[in-house]
């Protein structure tokens, strides 16, 4: 780590002759004054004997006093103004001057890198960085099986530092295989905290395994693939074992929902600590079983009819079914793109927490009438509303949309896409309504709304949220 910035200091013996030579100027001056104080008093004698012998003696004296008086008062004033300040402090040799670190903003920058394992390897990186300014805020030594280390820094760098020349740096210390990129505040929590919480919003939710998995690892795709196909036929690409596979930068991991979670990282192959950290925490998830956030809110509709919003799991498949049969077939077509006879195999994957998380919408009878889902789709994340008929154009689409964004903006999602109709003018105008900028694409009538979530959250009406 960079040492503090300290003040150029002069060296010892300039310092010394400095001191020496201003108390001999002192002395000198001293003398001076004394010799004119001497010569002041006998010049006066003088002029005072002759002044009384002549005609005027009395009047002249008393002159020559206030003359004496008003010299003496300009002299103090004088010397007050123009008091000896101490001398300047000596310029420190160029030699010995310690350089001051760059002043302005800085930069926070993740970057990892592989060294090899033996003595002074990581002395010599982290001398390279400081010798940049470069200010070394966390550490992680990730051991490789095959020898080495992988070591990952969370640094502060100046701001006019390009990062080429960190990597050249580092390079140069026998770095290799190095890897940097932009980091935020939220990376400044240590590792041990952020793991615990991450352990924690597991425990309490099994929609947060995929999420925990992406923040654990870094920027990375996850996918969930299910046990079996929507034909009901096994997926022969979600067979994962038990203990799970690494390969470079891809790692498969039992589901234990079911099915498999497949985790890729392009360009920088996981090592095996962190693959060690997601087996736990998809153990953790494992031993915990099915779990949803019973949590629920209470809507009062323009017409006085109380709804109930709620998280929705895989226990609520038969009143999602029932809901399908009073659709119409118009309104399950513009939510499934496809045909009406397939609505009901989509409902065990959109109902399961490990996909996503879905909100429903209940009478005060106990009846399901909206469902609303925020689904992980690798990088991206879609929403999507499937609002019964009798209960359309009442504001539940409108409200389902606004928790579900404020979920997604919670998650840490950059958008979110809508895939519909163009004719579906609801959900336009319910996207519309967001107030956050979209981006449309229309192909073949499908129309895709991206909402950027850059902006500032939308909150819900309701004076508190759902649990996520």
């Amino acid at each position: 780590m960079t040492q503090p910035t300290q003040r150029p200091k002069p060296a010892r013996r300039s310092t010394h002759r400095s001191t020496h030579t201003t108390a001999r100027h002192h002395w000198r001056r001293d003398l001076v004054e004394l010799a004119a104080l001497f010569c002041a008093v006998a010049v006066a004698d003088a002029i005072a004997k002759l002044v009384v012998r002549g005609p005027r003696g009395p009047v002249m004296l008393i002159a020559s006093a206030v003359a004496l008086l008003l010299t003496a008062a300009f002299h103090t004033w004088w010397a007050r103004r123009h008091s000896h300040a101490p001398p300047p402090e000596p310029t420190a040799p160029s030699d010995t001057a310690v350089p001051a670190a760059p002043s302005g903003s800085t930069s926070l920058w993740r970057m990892r890198t592989t060294v090899r394992d033996e003595p002074g390897s990581l002395a010599a990186l982290c001398t390279a960085l400081a010798t940049l300014g470069v200010d070394i805020l966390t550490l992680q030594t990730h051991p490789l099986a095959e020898g080495g280390t992988v070591d990952e820094f969370l640094l502060r760098t100046p701001q006019e530092l390009p990062s080429a020349e960190v990597t050249r740096a580092v390079a140069g210390a026998g770095g290799h295989h190095t890897w940097m990129e932009r980091a935020d505040a939220h990376d400044l929590v240590d590792t041990p905290t952020r793991v615990l919480g991450l352990a924690t919003r597991t425990a309490l939710d099994a929609a947060e395994l995929p999420l925990a998995l992406r923040q654990l690892l870094g920027r990375c795709t996850i996918h969930s693939l299910p046990a079996t196909t929507l034909s009901g036929r096994p997926n022969a690409a979600a067979d994962a074992p038990v203990e799970g596979v690494l390969e470079a930068t891809v790692m498969r991991l039992r589901d234990p929902s079911g099915g498999a979670i497949t985790v890729e990282r392009p360009h920088l192959p996981f090592t095996p600590t962190e693959f060690a950290r997601a087996r736990a925490l998809v153990e953790l998830d494992a031993r915990l079983g099915p779990r949803v956030p019973r949590s629920q809110d209470v809507l009062t509709l323009p017409e006085g009819n109380e709804i109930t919003v709620r998280r929705a799991d895989s226990a609520d498949h038969r009143a999602a079914l029932a809901m399908h049969e009073r659709c119409s077939p118009r309104t399950l077509s513009l939510r499934y793109h496809g045909p009406v006879s397939d609505a009901d195999r989509y409902l065990t994957h959109l109902l399961s927490p490990r996909f996503g998380r879905t909100l429903a919408a209940t009478t005060a009878s106990g009846q399901l009438v909206a469902l609303g889902h925020l689904l992980w789709d690798g990088d991206e994340t879609e929403v999507a509303l499937l609002i019964e008929d009798e209960w359309q154009r009442r504001g539940i689409g409108s409200e389902l949309l606004r928790r579900l964004i404020a979920m997604a903006v919670e998650a840490g999602c950059d958008s979110v896409y809508a895939v519909t109709q163009a004719s579906n003018t609801g959900m336009v105008a319910a996207m519309r309504a967001l107030g956050l900028p979209l981006d449309y694409l229309i192909e073949e009538g499908t129309l895709v709304i991206t909402a950027r979530l850059d902006a500032t959250p939308v909150r819900s009406r309701l004076p508190y949220e759902l649990p996520r």
